[in-house]
């Protein structure tokens, strides 16, 4: 068997040897087997046991087990107890997610604290399968097929930003074969009486649908683990044709016509945003402008054959400005799909006669302004007679004239009048009737920054 464990250790680079290792030690069979392994293997290895309390008197008798284990090998042994009940009742999370964050978050601290390569957890081949099914019962896209990978880093926001490599060297055996190396050896283990229940999904796969699946192939087990490990490849080919475009937050949906895959890459790329499979597919075949939104704060759009993402529109507070002067205010910028809140001036001042020809200098005739004004966002229903345009438009339709995107719409902004009348499209057009002429006498400048 542990030459079985060397290869697929050898094969995915796991361990060094002269690394320090923390080992996942609940005294079931796995992790004993792993623990007698590592240290007969001459690796530098300390262990860790956690105490959930939720078995009452079986927590505690694995607690005594696994000291009186490493005693016998002498390998130091760290040991923690949660209230496990009270994190899940105040972070209103599962009893299952409560101990995976409390054991891999103690475990990340761990680390940290002894300079330790890694965690070392005793997950099995048999393991990888159940989790394999268990994601094609629940649907899974191709990742749910890889099953359970032979390293990850963990980052635990809750740890203060701290992360842990996690390893599992025992992937590539069975659990009938851990547990008959461990009858061979004499070596006693625990079992945890909740592992023989059904009442859990894991369990149910396990106890009943395993072995019927068994009864049909006897090599079922190798044959998904042989699936997964095809699928892990074709996983990487794909994340290498997806890392191209994971530096933008625009998605050209024309680049991906060649793959027959597009629809899983566009997937692929709108998740980091928070987006699901359900939600992609139903943008991909709507019509331009639409849009979806994500738990995570991000809107998705679909605009000419191509998908853009950005942060939610952010509230934007209008600026009132009574007379000329310079008037500081805060407005949210998106770049590459990252937000950022900057500060922002616009400033009204008297000027030499002239014309400005930059899009962020507006020249108006100052005897047809009429103050007090205000910069606000553009609202349904707003119209102007831009400059160089016979006859007044409502701004929605010139922003579609421009060409530009939902997104670039809906943060447009427009300087109104005292009636409300739209002075300047920032950035676009002003207004005909405000327009600088032979006959001006005063230009009032409006500058944005």
């Amino acid at each position: 068997m542990w030459s079985k464990v060397e290869k697929y250790v050898k094969k995915h680079n796991l361990l060094n040897i002269n690394g320090l290792y923390i080992i996942a030690l609940s005294g079931g069979a796995d992790s004993v087997a792993l623990l007698t392994w590592m240290s007969e293997a001459g690796y530098h290895v300390h262990a860790a046991h956690c105490n959930f309390h939720l078995r009452g008197e079986e927590s505690d008798r694995d607690e005594k087990f696994s000291q009186d284990l490493c005693k016998t090998f002498s390998i130091p042994l760290h040991i923690v107890h949660f209230d496990t009940r009270a994190y899940a009742e105040l972070h209103r999370v599962s009893i299952e997610m409560a101990a995976r964050e409390l054991r891999y978050g103690w475990f990340c601290q761990l680390c940290n604290d002894l300079d330790a390569a890694g965690v070392c957890v005793a997950h099995h081949r048999d393991d990888s399968v159940e989790t394999v099914l268990i994601n094609m019962i629940r649907g899974t896209g191709l990742r749910g097929l890889i099953g359970i990978r032979p390293k990850m880093t963990m980052k635990f926001s809750r740890k203060k930003n701290l992360q842990v490599q996690i390893l599992r060297p025992l992937l590539g055996v069975s659990r009938t074969e851990i547990e008959a190396y461990l009858a061979d050896k004499g070596q006693d283990y625990v079992v945890d009486s909740t592992n023989l229940e059904t009442d859990v999904l894991r369990n149910k796969v396990r106890l009943e649908v395993l072995p019927v699946l068994q009864k049909l192939n006897p090599s079922v087990m190798e044959n998904i683990q042989r699936m997964s490990e095809n699928v892990s490849q074709a996983q990487t080919t794909l994340d290498a044709i997806i890392k191209k475009h994971l530096d933008s937050n625009i998605l050209e949906l024309s680049l991906l016509e060649k793959f027959n895959s597009s629809d899983y890459i566009t997937y692929e790329w709108a998740k980091r945003y928070g987006f699901n499979g359900t939600q992609v597919r139903q943008l991909l075949n709507a019509e331009c402008g639409g849009i979806a939104h994500s738990e995570q704060g991000y809107d998705l759009l679909k605009d000419r054959g191509r998908l853009i993402v950005e942060p939610a529109l952010q509230p934007f507070k209008a600026v009132h400005i009574p007379e000329e002067g310079t008037y500081v205010f805060d407005c949210f910028t998106t770049e590459n799909g990252t937000a950022n809140n900057c500060e922002h001036t616009i400033k009204v001042q008297k000027k030499a006669l002239y014309v400005s020809k930059e899009a962020n200098i507006a020249t108006l005739d100052a005897s047809k302004v009429h103050f007090p004004l205000t910069l606000r966002r553009v609202e349904e229903g707003d119209w102007m007679c831009p400059y160089g345009i016979k006859g007044h438009k409502l701004l929605s339709d010139l922003m579609t004239d421009l060409k530009m995107t939902v997104f670039d719409k809906r943060r447009q902004l427009v300087v109104v009048d005292s009636q409300g009348v739209v002075l300047w499209a920032v950035g676009l057009r002003i207004a005909a009737f405000a327009a600088v002429v032979d006959s001006t006498k005063d230009v009032l400048e409006l500058s944005f920054s």
